[in-house]
């Protein structure tokens, strides 16, 4: 049996959540998901609140501050009946959580869930969401899009919970989504902070989380020519076109997968990055297959 997964940044819009059912696919990685629309409500399974809403372990800090804490959340969606899906209630970052929760230290940066499939042996899954966080008004910094990498750095701290033995073999564990990263960055790369983005990768490297990209030439279409700021010999696919662009003017990579060592070998990821394939986000799908032993 070869278990499918979607791992996709849907923008917060709904025509995507009705290309999701019509793909076929067992469970699906979501990120700035907002809410399912009424017409394919029925069709999916977002789990219980408490997997992905920060507003049910969060005090009220931010009443007066926001109508609301936040709204593009990371979600685990099962889309069949092929797999059984147990997600884990997010709880504020405490040290110690019970088998059915996680501790969560950013808000709306991660959901996490075990997926069991019918004849093969259960993974947890991550769906991550590095999203941008300000500098501090005392830097008085000229980065109006503020950084990703900080909030990158929690999400992996938080999954790093599900590690708990320096041998690879212990789990299981796929984690893939908007990093808002680059792979591979040069030091002149003028859209992101390269040497910071090298420590993510880096660091789930150090926790035995194998990089599984998608990349080129059997992970997607790569972008011609190579962007600025990318080694002439990457093999970055694009994964996400900016505002007024389509498509087929996708440049850059943010979007990423992950295994646990060992288990990384059953995994298969290809970016749907094709301009007749690519879907009605911003970002274009990944598509994961993990095929049974």
């Amino acid at each position: 049996m070869v278990t499918r997964v979607v791992n996709w940044n849907v923008a917060k819009r709904h025509a995507p959540w009705r290309e999701l059912v019509e793909m076929g696919v067992d469970a699906a990685l979501l990120q700035e998901a907002g809410n399912c629309p009424t017409d394919v409500v029925d069709r999916v399974d977002t789990g219980p609140a408490a997997s992905w809403d920060a507003h049910r372990w969060n005090s009220d800090w931010w009443h007066g501050r926001w109508p609301r804490l936040f709204d593009r959340w990371a979600k685990v969606v099962k889309l069949s009946n092929r797999v059984d899906v147990e997600w884990f209630k997010q709880v504020s970052p405490i040290g110690r959580v019970s088998d059915d929760e996680i501790a969560v230290s950013g808000i709306g940066t991660i959901a996490a869930a075990r997926v069991a499939p019918a004849s093969a042996e259960p993974f947890v899954v991550v769906s991550m969401y590095a999203r941008w966080l300000s500098p501090h008004p005392s830097t008085h910094s000229k980065r109006g899009t503020g950084y990703s990498d900080g909030s990158a750095h929690r999400i992996i701290s938080d999954l790093s919970a599900f590690i708990g033995s320096t041998d690879p073999a212990t789990h299981r564990i796929l984690a893939a989504g908007d990093l808002n990263t680059f792979y591979g960055a040069t030091d002149d790369n003028r859209l992101v902070l390269a040497a910071r983005d090298r420590t993510v990768f880096e660091r789930m490297n150090a926790l035995g989380l194998e990089f599984l990209g998608p990349q080129a030439p059997e992970g997607g279409l790569q972008a011609d020519p190579t962007p600025p700021g990318l080694p002439a010999d990457t093999r970055n696919v694009p994964t996400f076109y900016a505002a007024g662009q389509k498509p087929g003017a996708a440049a850059n990579q943010l979007d990423y997968v992950f295994a646990s060592r060992g288990f990384h070998e059953q995994v298969k990821v290809r970016a749907l990055n094709s301009p007749d394939e690519w879907g009605s986000s911003d970002h274009c799908r990944i598509l994961i297959e993990s095929q049974d032993e």
